[in-house]
């Protein structure tokens, strides 16, 4: 019997409660006042039991809640980036649009100002370097374009056209070393040589017997040379210098930024007059 019980043990002690339980119920029924002290040591006995798991039970809920809530908080913040993101790159676009109507309203403008035909040109392409500096707009022979004719902008002279292709043409800008253009300075009207310089200024030189330069002074195409017409910003003097020898110089800021340059107009080669009513706010 012995070892009956013991090869089925498991279900030996499953009897045992089973039995247990029965005869601790059949004693709540028929002798209710008899069967507590057995109810309240079996309490007694599983109360901690019952506890741990409870705390167990509520610690696990609460961190399943905080996974839930932080897997939540984290998607919403993963929303909330890329739609500011996609608003930020909503608002570049929207300013990028404005600029480039400003822009080509004031072109517009100037257009309409000037007594001579233009060709409108976007640029695609820069050549920046220490010696050569240079523009490519997409404006070729086919358009019309010609070799050195004059290119401008709003605020003054970008350069001239040094190379011209089918489709294309590079554009020399004023700032390049080997670009030189007569200048005069609307203040004394003294005439002298406009040059570039490497780092993207500009240098003018004058005789010696010309009056003396002073910072702020703006100084215009001269039309001497029938390349660029009369009356065009060139740029405003930073500093002038002492004369050395039969010359006197001084530096000059571009009235063009040449860095943001985005659309031009070129103007028929050989274009005669004054064009310095175009350019009233120079």
């Amino acid at each position: 019997m012995f070892d009956v019980l013991v090869r089925y043990r498991k279900y030996s002690i499953l009897g045992l409660v089973v039995v247990a339980a029965v005869a601790l119920l059949t004693a709540q029924q028929t002798r209710p006042g008899e069967g507590l002290w057995l109810a309240e040591g079996i309490a007694t006995l599983t109360a901690p039991a019952q506890m741990a798991f409870a705390k167990v039970h509520r610690g696990a809920a609460s961190l399943w809640a905080g996974y839930l809530d932080w897997k939540h908080l984290r998607a919403e913040v993963a929303r909330l980036r890329a739609e500011t993101v996609a608003l930020r790159l909503r608002q570049l676009r929207q300013e990028a649009l404005e600029a480039e109507n400003l822009r080509l309203r004031t072109m517009a403008t100037l257009r309409e100002r000037l007594p001579e035909r233009t060709l409108g040109a976007e640029v695609v392409a820069r050549d920046w370097n220490g010696f050569t500096r240079g523009l490519t707009i997409d404006r070729g022979r086919v358009d019309g374009a010609e070799r050195l004719s004059a290119v401008i902008v709003t605020s003054g002279v970008v350069g001239r056209i040094a190379v011209l292709r089918r489709q294309s043409a590079v554009v020399q800008v004023l700032t390049d070393p080997a670009s030189s253009i007569g200048g005069v300075v609307l203040r004394t009207r003294a005439q002298g040589l406009v040059e570039g310089v490497a780092g993207g200024r500009l240098r003018i030189k004058l005789a010696v017997s010309e009056e003396a330069l002073q910072p702020g002074d703006l100084v215009v195409t001269s039309g001497i040379g029938e390349l660029f017409p009369k009356g065009l910003p060139l740029g405003r003097v930073l500093r002038a210098y002492s004369p050395t020898g039969l010359f006197r110089t001084a530096e000059l800021e571009p009235a063009v930024d040449l860095t943001s340059v985005e659309e031009v107009l070129v103007l028929p080669r050989g274009s005669g007059g004054d064009l310095a009513p175009a350019f009233p706010e120079s």
